[in-house]
């Protein structure tokens, strides 16, 4: 039955017509991604409508096509000009941009292709092999557990903020503050609005996003009239060769971070909303505290172009997970494809699979094979999009500009949107100059919108504030923020103060407790193995007599000497 599903969903999927359509919707998605302020959002809705005449296996392929090309089409505008294409490669810019800075833009746009590959082919693994069993997961989650997923996504913050921890605070603070701008959802009451119309609805997130990194970033560049002048990377970049085999070896020696970082974009799709702006800097972070070298991120390390591109790129399998098992859409995208389905009379559901075969085997097909297009049509424009880091400063500062302008105003066609980009650009140059980070601000608007609609909904559902410690997935991602929010100082005392003993273990026992509480076999299990690595742990400790890393290292070099 099996074979058959996938012989009958292959010979609707490959066919000349199908084929060509998907390379379209591929390379619209790699552009409408690399462009700052047109969003994957948007060119998914401008492709729907043509997608009506198709049957439902072609213009779903050809969606997921541009879905595909869009979650990679953001790492080149963000690399190379360090403005984020999409929400979704944020986290990108971070190290993808002053790696590019340094003379290695083919290096760096390498490792970001091949990370988006790897990290779909396994999305698309786990999507067709576990997607009944891991939709379930998500539809366990109420607005309790998604406040405890985005209070644990905004301690964040605090590892964002590198030495500047109380700067890093006060930006993610300002973030909320932004996020609350605007009528409330619920109950409908204007906040800080002061009367001025065109605020009473809120900023919009991508004005908000493109002026903080755009404006900013590009306003400092020409400060100066002669760096303006300057082409945006140093003359020796001129000659650089894309080393798809440097990139590709750079990825799978940390294939640790790949892995972790797929698995953490899958979890973050599942969740209903969630989407591939909260998963890449999930990743980005725990790329960060899992690595040895922490002060590295932020320079051009590749482990932190790995982890967000791996992240958002696996985020598309969760969301897909999600739409097909439960008819629930992970994120904007695939609700647009789920009324794309409806559209043909196809009801997603939890017997979808086994009802219509044909067309979810497609599916799983489809977006398996889109993320081979990709890296084939990436292969093939990286050195056009390597050329436009030779083009003069101040001409690259008018067409991004020109470019972010359009697309923000086509966003809405609201004018407000334009001031909304200059004020946060302007706000964006101060905050760099007085040492402000800017990704902490960037996480709070994303998460505070989140994090009070979720509020609002599980106390307008029970006044009982024990429901955030008594249910099981609440409790778990709480003791997650609290061992996150610590995780800074455990950082910097490790190996030098005693209380650092203490934080693997107790981590450990302490996550054991919420995984018991959800039941079933699985979970239980990884609670008891939880509940053994943090016994093993003090265990260790206990033997070597509670010595710290370096007093120990330091007996062992006498005793050698």
């Amino acid at each position: 039955m099996l074979i058959e599903n996938i012989l009958g969903a292959a010979e609707a999927l490959f066919t000349i017509q199908t084929m060509a359509l998907m390379i379209l919707g591929v390379a619209a998605g790699l552009i409408a991604g690399a462009i700052p302020g047109f969003t994957i959002t948007m060119a998914i809705v401008l492709t729907l409508p043509f997608t009506f005449g198709m049957p439902p296996i072609q213009g779903l392929a050809t969606m997921l096509g541009v879905f595909v090309g869009g979650l990679s089409g953001g790492l080149m505008a963000g690399i190379l000009t360090g403005i984020p294409g999409t929400p979704s490669s944020v986290a990108t810019t971070f190290d993808g941009f002053p790696m590019a800075r340094k003379g290695r833009p083919g290096l760096a746009l390498g490792i970001g292709v091949w990370s988006s590959f790897f990290g779909g082919i396994i999305s698309a693994v786990l999507l067709m092999t576990l997607a009944p069993q891991l939709a379930r997961v998500g539809l366990e989650f109420g607005p309790w557990d998604f406040f405890a997923l985005v209070l644990f996504a905004l301690t964040i913050t605090a590892s964002l903020s590198g030495d500047n921890l109380v700067k890093g605070l006060i930006a993610g603070a300002m973030g909320l503050l932004v996020a609350t701008v605007g009528s409330d959802e619920i109950n409908g009451v204007e906040r800080f609005s002061f009367g001025f119309e065109p605020v009473e609805q809120g900023f919009s997130f991508l004005p908000v996003l493109v002026g903080l990194f755009a404006f900013s970033q590009l306003l400092s560049d020409v400060q100066d009239p002669a760096k303006a002048r300057e082409p945006l990377m140093p003359p020796g970049a001129k000659a650089v060769r894309i080393e798809h085999a440097k990139a590709i070896r750079e990825v799978l020696s940390r294939w640790g971070n790949l892995i972790r970082s797929s698995l953490i974009g899958v979890f973050t799709g599942i969740l209903p909303a969630a989407g591939g702006s909260i998963s890449n800097i999930l990743a980005y972070d725990q790329a960060k505290k899992a690595s040895k070298r922490p002060q590295d991120f932020g320079t051009g390390t590749p482990d932190g172009i790995i982890a967000p591109e791996a992240a958002n790129n696996a985020t598309a399998g969760g969301a897909l997970i999600t739409m097909m098992a439960l008819g629930i859409p992970g994120d904007i995208v695939t609700a647009i494809m789920l009324g794309a389905l409806l559209i043909h009379d196809v009801i997603p559901s939890p017997t979808f699979i086994t009802d219509s075969p044909t067309l979810a085997y497609g599916i799983f097909m489809a977006f398996f094979f889109a993320n081979f297009i990709m890296l084939g049509l990436q292969a093939v424009c990286l050195r056009a999009f390597v050329m436009v880091t030779r083009m003069r400063m101040y001409v690259l500062t008018a067409v991004i500009l020109a470019y972010c302008g359009i697309g923000i105003f086509a966003l809405n066609n609201i004018v407000f949107d334009m001031w909304t980009l200059l004020i946060f650009g302007v706000l964006g140059l101060a905050m760099k100059v007085l040492g402000f980070p800017l990704a902490p601000m960037i996480l709070g608007v994303v998460l505070g919108h989140i994090a009070e609609l979720n509020l609002n909904r599980a106390l307008s559902t029970s006044d009982d504030l024990t429901l955030f410690f008594t249910r099981p997935w609440a409790l778990f991602f709480l003791i997650l923020a609290v061992y996150s929010s610590v995780f800074p100082w455990f950082q910097r005392d490790r190996g030098k103060k005693r209380w650092t003993l203490w934080f693997l273990p107790a981590m450990s026992i302490s996550m054991a407790p919420p995984l018991f509480l959800m039941g079933g076999v699985a979970r239980p299990i990884v609670g008891g193995l939880l509940l053994a690595v943090g016994g093993y742990l003090l265990w260790g400790h206990a033997r070597n007599g509670w010595q710290l890393e370096s007093v120990a290292e330091h007996d062992v070099h006498l005793e050698e000497t």
